[in-house]
């Protein structure tokens, strides 16, 4: 970590958790056995970005395409979220970390949305960093449930649709008042963004490893930051235009 450059770091990292089921077939163990691993990488890496000084973190959870799974593994790893959400409010008092949940929470079991209010409640006062599960999350269905709220307040006479600009409609999807995503990392191998944070994705880097999630420690963390402060981010400009730029 020593050679990373902390004015360069990501303000907001976004991650694609992906490969607990692999890690366990490939030893032979059940799926929900990777998928506990998975959770103590996600301990690790939480811990080690609010380390750092990343603001905030975003962690793809669970997908609204999830649910389409066997229903005992589905039924595991919600209880794998009720005992994290439980263990880990602690650590989270401890490090000044907020708790944040975006997707459509209603679909959850209610034991899981109470575990999510009090989590939120409780770490509402602290000013370290954001993390976010999103869970029964899925980007077009976010972007389908803005455009529904705005066509509504236009339709009430509330809101004139030529208003409606790329700041209005950001404000109106989950992830209003947080700046998009610098980095999204993915994990095991798989190169696409499966539906996630389709709008605030449109001018991140993306990072793709093969090494499965529940694998991923804090060197390969540091090996994706290194490799994003290697990248020219220009929005649309030339370099020279960049180095132009004021300072």
């Amino acid at each position: 970590m020593d050679s990373l450059k902390p004015e360069r770091l990501p303000v907001h990292l976004a991650v694609i958790m992906d490969g607990n089921g692999r890690w366990a077939e490939k030893r032979m163990l059940q799926r929900i056995v990777g998928h506990q691993k998975g959770v103590e990488t996600v301990r690790v890496i939480v811990e080690e970005c609010s380390r750092l000084g990343i603001r905030y973190l975003t962690l793809f959870a669970f997908s609204a395409e999830n649910w389409l799974r066997p229903k005992t593994e589905v039924k595991a790893l919600m209880a794998l979220l009720k005992k994290f959400l439980r263990a880990e409010i602690k650590r989270m008092m401890l490090n000044g970390i907020r708790f944040n949940v975006i997707g459509n929470r209603s679909d959850l079991p209610p034991d899981i949305q109470n575990e999510i209010d009090l989590a939120i409640e409780k770490t509402a006062g602290n000013n370290g960093m954001l993390l976010t599960l999103a869970l029964s999350y899925g980007g077009r269905q976010e972007i389908v449930c803005a455009a529904k709220s705005l066509a509504a307040e236009a339709a009430a006479g509330k809101l004139d649709p030529e208003q409606i600009d790329e700041r209005m409609f950001g404000s109106s999807l989950h992830t209003a008042g947080m700046p998009d995503p610098d980095l999204l990392i993915r994990t095991s191998g798989e190169m696409r963004i499966s539906n996630f944070l389709l709008w605030q994705l449109a001018y991140a880097e993306l990072y793709f490893t093969e090494v499965n999630w529940p694998d991923f420690d804090r060197n390969e963390l540091a090996r994706a930051f290194r490799d994003y402060q290697s990248r020219e981010r220009r929005f649309g400009m030339t370099s020279d235009q960049l180095r132009k730029e004021p300072s």
